[in-house]
């Protein structure tokens, strides 16, 4: 499957890696490597994640406390929101609601 970022997930990625390169010098760099992994990854398992919120496919990233939020449209996967797990579930209802 050939997959697709959509801008909204391409800023939350961008404001993930500032958050991490605050942290650490390299962090925002490994973060943005990882969650790119974990994005690349559903060219093969995407479709297999459990369904949050009635329509998004949920992958919890494996390095850091992030899920991805994806759908998949005519073998497509969108991805529309990188989102940190450590914000409250309404923040995060309410954010993709948005999209």
């Amino acid at each position: 499957m050939k997959i697709k970022v959509l801008p909204s997930a391409s800023q939350d990625l961008v404001d993930g890696y500032r958050f991490y390169e605050k942290q650490s010098s390299g962090l925002g760099s490994y973060f943005k490597d990882t969650l790119f992994s974990d994005i690349d990854s559903l060219s093969i398992y995407g479709g297999i994640h459990p369904v949050h919120y009635g329509k998004y496919y949920r992958l919890l990233s494996k390095r850091f406390p992030f899920a991805v939020y994806y759908t998949i449209q005519h073998d497509v996967v969108c991805v529309f929101a990188v989102l940190d797990c450590r914000r409250k579930p309404a923040w995060i209802r309410n954010k993709l609601k948005r999209k």
